[in-house]
């Protein structure tokens, strides 16, 4: 990579962790507030109106989905939990689909922008394969070992990439799901089974430990 290149690419980095990160704080502003009896007529509007916000937002990458929702679900309590579970399970099916959409030469074409001229080249090689010839390749060409380890446990590594602290500096939930679109390598019915389960963890252990507002 070009040094113009890994210059431009830093910095559109740390401007999408930024933006990500403020999105996620401005949304936490939004929701805090109690909930008492005398607003129990607003909460509903409220909730409905959150829970817009979230599935939106929770698409977008590097906006840290999983603070937002355990926002959600500490203002609200836990009748607000199955809502944001499966608000999340659509936000990160949204971006996984989007991503399935981005044609394969505007990917290379974003690479080749920012230098990265083997990315570019590895994109539109892989382009005509389908899934399991993308995964042959893909395992053939890592640059090291532990990746093709994560490739062979490909959903392994995307649960765990789901509920990893911190993973908004590797693109958040909607990021992540954005990229698992764009590889190819994740046929929709087997991602879908595999937000289903590595994101249900958290919300199971708040209905079990939570305590309502």
């Amino acid at each position: 990579m070009k040094p113009r290149g890994a210059l431009v690419l830093g910095a559109v980095y740390v401007a999408l962790v930024a933006g990500g990160l403020a999105v996620g704080h401005w949304f936490a502003g939004v929701v805090a507030f109690d909930v008492r009896p005398i607003n129990e007529p607003q909460v509903h509007s409220m909730v409905m109106t959150a829970t817009g916000m979230y599935l939106l937002t929770s698409a977008l990458p590097f906006v840290p989905g999983a603070e937002i929702g355990l926002t959600l679900m500490v203002a609200f309590g836990a009748r607000i939990v199955p809502l944001v579970y499966l608000s999340m399970v659509l936000a990160l099916t949204i971006a996984f689909l989007v991503g399935r959409l981005i044609p394969a030469r505007v990917t290379a074409a974003g690479f080749d922008c920012i230098g990265l001229t083997r990315a570019r080249d590895m994109v539109l090689r892989i382009a005509p394969l389908d899934a399991n010839e993308r995964l042959e390749m893909l395992v053939a060409h890592a640059p090291r070992r532990f990746v093709p380890f994560l490739l062979r446990h490909r959903y392994i590594a995307l649960g765990v990439a789901f509920n990893l602290p911190g993973n908004t500096l590797i693109g958040g939930g909607g990021g992540i799901a954005l990229a698992a679109g764009m590889s190819g390598i994740f046929p929709a019915a087997a991602y879908l089974a595999t937000v289903v389960l590595s994101i249900a963890p958290v919300p199971l252990l708040f209905l079990a430990f939570g305590a309502s507002p």
